[in-house]
C-alpha cells in the first residue's frame, strides 16, 4: 500500500499551496488574442488517427480540424466529469466537519473545478465550436453517480477523470506547435489539478485501510470502467463527422491504431502503477482495462 502523510497536515498543505499558486482564467488567459493561423490544437501525436492511413490522406487543414474537434471533444469531456466531481466533494462536505482543513481543501477544490468548466466552456466558445453532448443512455444514468460513489469508489471515479486528462495535457505545455491560447489553459488546468490528484490518492489509501471485500472489488471495477468510457468518448463519431470525415470508419481506425493505445497506455502508466500498488487492478477488471488500451 502506497505510503501517506496525516490527512490534516496534506490539506492544510494543499490549502497553501492553493492560496500561492491559483489563476482566475478570465485574467490570466488572453481570451481576445487571435488563433494561430494553421497551428494545431493539440499536440500531432495525441491526435487518435495520428499514423494511421486515413491519417496519411489528410490535408494539413484537415488535420488542424481534427485536432480542434478532438480538443472541444475533451474538453467537453472534462467538463462533464468535473460537474460530477464537484457533487461528490459537495455531498462530502455536507456530512462531515466543516472547520476540519480536510473539508475546506474539499470546498477549495470544488471551486477550483467550477472554474476550469468555465474556462473550458469559454475555450470552446473562443474556438468557434459547439461542446460534445453524451448519449441520453449515459447522460441519464450519470445522474445517480453522486449518490452511488462514496469512500474509495468515490475516489478511484476521481483519479480516472484527473489523472489521465492531466498526463495527456502536460503534452500540451511545452509543444509550440499547437495553439498558445490551448497552452495557457492546459497550464492552469495541469498546474491546478496536481493538488487535486495528491488529495485523491492519499484519501483513496486511508479508506483502502479499513475498506472491506466487497468495496475493494467494487472500487476495482468502478475504476477499470471509467478508463473504458473514458476511452470511448474520446473517439466520439460525431468528432469525425464535423471534421468532414466517414465518422464509422474513422472511429473504427482510431480504435485499432497502436499509436493512439500507446499514448493512451503512457497516459495512464503512472496512474496504473499506483493502483497496482494499492491493489485496485486485479481479478476480472483487467478485462476492462484491456479493453479500454491501457495497460
Amino acid at each position: 500500500m502506497p505510503k501517506i502523510g496525516d490527512r490534516e497536515t496534506t490539506a492544510e498543505r494543499l490549502l497553501r499551496s492553493s492560496a500561492k499558486l491559483s489563476y482566475d482564467p478570465e485574467v490570466d488567459v488572453d481570451w481576445d488574442a487571435p488563433l494561430a493561423e494553421g497551428k494545431l490544437f493539440i499536440p500531432e501525436r495525441t491526435v487518435s488517427l495520428y499514423g494511421t492511413r486515413i491519417w496519411a490522406r489528410m490535408s494539413h487543414e484537415q488535420r488542424v480540424e481534427l485536432s480542434k474537434q478532438e480538443l472541444v471533444n475533451t474538453v467537453s469531456v472534462g467538463i462533464w466529469f468535473e460537474i460530477i466531481l464537484m457533487q461528490l466533494l459537495l455531498r462530502m462536505s455536507y456530512r462531515k466537519d466543516p472547520t476540519t482543513r480536510h473539508v475546506q481543501y474539499a470546498l477549495t477544490e470544488t471551486a477550483d473545478e467550477c472554474r476550469h468548466s468555465t474556462m473550458f466552456a469559454m475555450l470552446i466558445e473562443r474556438v468557434g465550436e459547439r461542446p460534445y453532448r453524451n448519449h441520453p443512455l449515459l447522460q441519464g444514468p450519470a445522474h445517480a453517480l453522486p449518490l452511488i460513489l462514496r469512500g474509495a469508489p468515490m475516489w478511484v471515479a476521481t483519479l480516472i477523470g484527473e489523472e489521465i486528462f492531466d498526463a495527456i495535457q502536460r503534452d500540451h505545455l511545452h509543444d509550440e506547435s499547437i495553439q498558445p491560447l490551448v497552452r495557457a489553459v492546459m497550464r492552469i488546468h495541469v498546474t491546478e489539478e496536481a493538488r487535486h490528484v495528491r488529495y485523491a490518492r492519499e484519501d483513496l489509501v486511508r479508506r483502502l485501510q479499513r475498506a472491506n471485500r466487497v468495496e475493494k472489488e467494487f472500487s476495482r471495477h468502478v475504476v477499470a470502467i471509467g478508463a473504458l468510457l473514458l476511452s470511448t468518448l474520446l473517439t466520439r463519431r460525431e468528432a469525425y463527422a464535423r471534421a468532414g470525415l466517414p465518422p464509422r470508419e474513422a472511429a473504427k481506425a482510431a480504435r485499432n491504431n497502436p499509436h493512439r493505445r500507446e499514448v493512451l497506455t503512457e497516459a495512464a502508466g503512472r496512474l496504473v502503477r499506483f493502483l497496482r500498488e494499492a491493489d485496485l487492478i486485479g481479478g476480472p477488471s483487467v478485462a476492462i482495462w484491456r479493453r479500454a488500451g491501457m495497460l
